[in-house]
This record gives C-alpha cells, structure tokens and sequence, in this order.
C-alpha cells in the first residue's frame, strides 16, 4: 500500500502543473485583465463584482466595453507602467514559470486590489466556509446513508415511494432557492423572525459565555446549513440506495440467507462492506465541491464571506494572484483527497489491494 501511495502523490505534480497550465492558458485568452481594470477605475467606469447583479458600485471589476473604452485620452506610459505593475511586461511562459516555481516555495504572492496576500485572504475567508462544507458534509452523509439503505430495503413500499418524492424535489431545486424559501419562512421575510439573515456571529458575540458563543454560533449557520443539506443530499440517498440495491441481488447474500445468517448480519456484516464502497469513493469529491464551490450563492444570499465570494469576486476582477493561489491549493488539496478516498476504501475492504494495479 506504501508503494501505490507513493506512486499516487508522485502522479500528483504532472497533474496539478496540467491543471494551472491548461487554466493558465484560458485565462490569459479571456478579455479583459488587471491592467484594464485599473484603467476602468481611472475613467471612473469600474463597477464591483457583485454590482453586476445588486448595482454600481465603487469598486473594480469592469466590462470589456468598458475597459476599452477606459484605454482611450490615455498616456502610453502610464498604460506601460501599470503591465510592469502587474508582471505584464513579461511573456506568459515566463509568467507562467515563475508563478509555478513561487508556488513551489509556498509563495503565492498578493492581490492585485486588496492589498493583502493571497494566503491572509485565504485564511481570513476559510473558516466561514470550513464551517458550512463540515456541517453540511456530515449532516449530507448522516442523513443520505441511512434513508438510502432504508428505502433498498423497502423498495416498491410506501415509505420508498414518498421518500423518493422528497428525494425528487431536493435534486430538482437549487440550494439557493431553499435559502431563499428559509429566509422567507425563519428570517423575518414574511412568517417568522426566528433567525439571523447576516453572518455567523451576532454583535456582541466577545461578552458572551462559551456556552453563549456556541449556540450563538449554531444559531447564525442554522439557515445556511439546511439550504445546503436540503439542495444535496438527494443524490448520495440515490446512490446509496442503488449501491445496496444492486449488492442485495448478489448470489452470496442469497447464499448467506440460505445458511440462516440474521438480515442485520447479511446487511451489516456483508453488504453494507460492498455497498459503501462507491459511496466512499464520492466523498472526496462531494467534499471538496461543497466546501470551496457549492457554497457560492448561499454566501451571498447569507452575507457570508467565504471562500466562494472570494473566488467569485476575484474571477471577475481578473485578480489573477487570488485566482490561481486558490485554484493551486485547492486543485492540490482535492487530488490528496482523492488518495485518502482510495486508502478508506481498503480501510472498508481489506480485500481491495492497490499494489497490484499498474500504471
């Protein structure tokens, strides 16, 4: 197992230099870039990320009309000293190189705009979304796994039936619209004001006690948690539900019955090992998306400021140092990810050996 883990963190360096050239290469043929959005702003035609949606604000962020607009009445010298601001004076394989090998020092520099280094806005924002990816991944898992292995069980039944109802309408509505549904309903839209609308800690969060602080805590991220939970745990029940579906009609559970085993040892002692195998496999993955993707509406919607505003906000304004800081560390952290899903699966199945796959 040693040896396949080795070859697998090994396989990791051709695979995230793949990732950051192939994304590199996009970006740089994407309009627009930092350089234009300093020129929007000089113009005083700049609009945020987020007045896209919500209005104009003083921020950067500006259109490719703009941005070429912003160009015009302006001083060659000026345009040229903010390219060797920004490293454009260099070509993109040497950009692209020396990006490469700062990252390789744990360098990944500062933003373009906000005046701060990638790694502190890292670690500023990563806490709001650790705490709704770990949240909503547990409670997806512990609800997911046991429903499913409850309808394989029952299928065809009642219970299955209005259950895959339930199931049916949680995959076809984005989590965003439960948000929305909750602040109506919980948030003082127009029911109850049960909850808090805005962020994960209340004003005077520092004078509370540290049973206050928790429940405090558990309070803001209540509402978030369940639109994320509600929006994603209708595929993992499905999957689940197949996975054990499919095991349930193997010869050997047959077999097992025939010799008198109980239906909890035949489910616990022999399917559930075979059946979770796939479930497993998915959970890197599934993990990941919800940690650092999944939770970019929801952050707006709830006025959190995580990960995914970060990477939304930074993506629009082509600033380049956040876009591909966060896109290394994260690409990284899910191809790790992905080893440890292939060591939990012999951790579940001895059986399963890794060595005597080739490569």
């Amino acid at each position: 197992m040693f040896a396949y883990i080795l070859r697998r963190l090994l396989l990791v360096i051709p695979t995230l230099f793949g990732i950051m050239i192939l994304n590199f290469v996009i970006v740089q043929a994407a309009p627009g870039g930092p350089v234009e959005q300093v020129l929007a702003q000089i113009k005083g035609t700049a609009t945020s990320a987020t007045a896209r949606v919500s209005g104009p604000q003083s921020d950067t962020g500006a259109t490719g009309n703009e941005s070429a607009r912003g160009t015009r009445g302006l001083e060659p010298e000026l345009i040229a000293d903010l390219e060797r601001q920004f490293g454009f004076d260099k070509p993109p394989v040497e950009r692209f190189f020396k990006m490469m090998g700062d990252y390789a020092r744990l360098d990944f520099g500062e933003s373009f705009f906000r005046d701060r280094s990638v790694v502190d806005l890292v670690i500023d924002k990563l806490p709001v979304s650790i705490s709704l990816g770990l949240w909503t991944t547990l409670l997806v898992y512990l609800i997911s796994i046991p429903l499913g292995i409850k309808k394989a069980l029952r299928d065809g039944s009642s219970f299955d039936v209005w259950t895959s109802g339930v199931v049916i309408v949680g995959y076809a509505i984005p989590g965003f619209l439960f948000a929305i549904l909750l602040i109506v309903l919980f948030a003082g839209g127009s029911f109850l004001d049960l909850f808090p609308l805005r962020g994960l800690r209340s004003d005077n969060f520092d004078e509370l006690s540290a049973l206050g602080k928790v429940l405090d805590y558990l309070w803001h991220i209540a509402l978030p948690v369940t639109a994320m939970v509600i929006g994603g745990f209708a595929s993992l029940t499905m999957l689940t539900k197949n996975s054990f579906l499919d095991e349930i009609n193997k010869q050997y559970v047959l077999t097992a019955r025939a010799k008198g085993l109980s239906d909890n040892r035949v489910l616990y002692g022999h399917v559930f090992r075979n059946a979770m195998l796939i479930v497993v496999a998915g959970f890197p993955s599934a993990f990941v998306s919800v940690l650092f993707t999944g939770s970019l509406l929801i952050e707006v919607i709830f006025s959190l400021d995580g990960l995914g505003l970060l990477g939304f906000e930074a993506a629009i304004n082509r600033d380049y140092p956040v876009m591909f800081g966060t896109l290394f560390f994260f690409t990284l952290l899910g191809l790790i990810l992905n080893i440890v899903g292939d060591v939990m699966y012999t951790v579940i199945d001895p059986r399963i050996d890794f060595e005597r796959r080739s490569f």
